[in-house]
């Protein structure tokens, strides 16, 4: 499973890690994924997602039909 939030789409990123030296080497900035379980009150069911811990913030704030309601907009299947 790639590493990318299910919500969101969000996935890592790469940069250098510059040593003391000055020497640089690719690495990679993973998301951080959570394994959560949310109950859709509309839909009368729990489903699991793999969001990141900034989504989790987002749904706690909005709340998860909103935030469904939104990624569904913007063309994710979820």
């Amino acid at each position: 499973m790639a590493r990318k939030d299910q919500i969101t789409g969000k996935g890592p990123m790469s940069g250098n890690h510059v040593s003391h030296s000055n020497n640089k080497v690719r690495r990679r900035f993973n998301v951080n994924l959570q394994k959560k379980r949310f109950y859709i009150p509309e839909e009368d069911r729990w489903v699991t997602l793999r969001v990141s811990a900034q989504t989790i913030k987002t749904i706690n704030k909005k709340g998860i039909s909103a935030v469904l309601k939104e990624a569904r907009q913007q063309g994710m299947l979820v």
